[in-house]
């Protein structure tokens, strides 16, 4: 019989994403301090696919060990942009700014996974996706923030693809899925080869 699966995460786009997909999932948000843990690590001048790692295995791992027999997914994503790590946007006017700067550059997107089990991580996965955004005027930004804020408060880089955020951009290289935070053919191949799912 498949196994239940926990997110350790509140997203409501990956818990989607994972239901859509057939998967017997609930989710349990992982209280950590993120923005302290990002900004230590970035400190130590950690890569950015470590930092994304480490907050999913941090998250997977406090989950895990309150219910150390399921399977726990631990999720994270960070922006990169020109060696800096960039998180979801606290204000209005800091998503101005991060648009801003990314108006016509191209950003990394970095989605990490990672997979615990019996309270130990067994399986791990770092999905990478290349952006590049339009040369959008400031009228337009700041109409979109009128119309998106708060809502894309909830988004590394302050937008989200699969709304009206999509217009922000000229051109997209990589995984749709990795894009929305969820590498999530990766996933679902490592959960069918070790018998966790149906296949």
């Amino acid at each position: 019989m498949p196994r239940p699966l926990i997110l350790a995460s509140g997203s409501e786009i990956r818990l989607h994403l994972l239901r859509s997909a057939g998967l017997d999932v609930h989710a349990q948000v992982a209280r950590i301090d993120e923005t302290l843990i990002r900004a230590g690590l970035a400190a130590e001048k950690a890569h950015p696919r470590d930092i994304a790692d480490m907050l999913a295995e941090m998250k997977a791992a406090r989950i895990a060990a309150k219910a150390p027999d399921a399977l726990v997914l631990g999720c994270d994503q960070v922006l990169e942009f020109r060696h800096e790590v960039w998180g979801k946007p606290e204000t209005r006017d800091e998503a101005a700014a991060q648009l801003g700067a990314l108006r016509g550059q191209t950003h990394r997107l970095l989605s990490a996974l990672v997979l615990f089990d019996a309270g130990e991580p067994i399986w791990r996965h770092i999905g990478e996706a290349r952006l590049i955004m339009r040369h959008f005027s400031d009228a337009f930004l700041e109409g979109y923030l009128d119309r998106n804020w708060p809502q894309i408060g909830h988004s590394v880089g302050g937008y989200k693809l699969e709304e009206e955020g999509i217009r922000l951009f000229d051109r997209i290289e990589g995984d749709h899925f990795t894009i929305l935070g969820l590498p999530l053919l990766p996933l679902l191949t490592y959960l069918g080869t070790r018998g966790f799912i149906a296949t």
